[in-house]
């Protein structure tokens, strides 16, 4: 995998249980890691959804493999750029090569 394609830094989220402000445990998104990655985005769509338009990003994220990404799932998501508060739904997550590079395919909002 060429390094150098690996320009972004994206922010990799778990699902599952995490401290509130007030110290009680709830369901939201905690940090996994924050990996250097490719970032391309893929032809986008606009749709008709609940009598207001809703335009999605369709994007491609490349990292390498590591063992702290290697069970990646849909029940994750990516913010990009890191801090931004902007979220990518993650759709599938691919293995590149043997244990070379994980391609996620992630949906984000254009609107937002």
């Amino acid at each position: 995998m060429d390094a150098g394609a690996l320009d972004r830094r994206v922010a990799l989220l778990r699902f599952g249980l995490v401290e509130d402000k007030y110290g009680d445990q709830v369901e939201g998104f905690a940090s996994l890691a924050t990996v250097w990655a490719s970032v391309k985005p893929a032809p986008g769509s606009e749709r008709l959804a609940s009598a207001e338009n809703a335009a999605t990003a369709p994007t491609v994220i490349t990292i390498r493999y590591s063992r702290a990404v290697a069970d990646l799932s849909p029940s994750d998501r990516v913010e990009y750029p890191v801090a931004s508060g902007r979220f990518f739904d993650i759709k599938s997550v691919v293995e590149i090569g043997r244990r070379e590079g994980l391609q996620i395919a992630a949906i984000g909002r254009a609107d937002v």
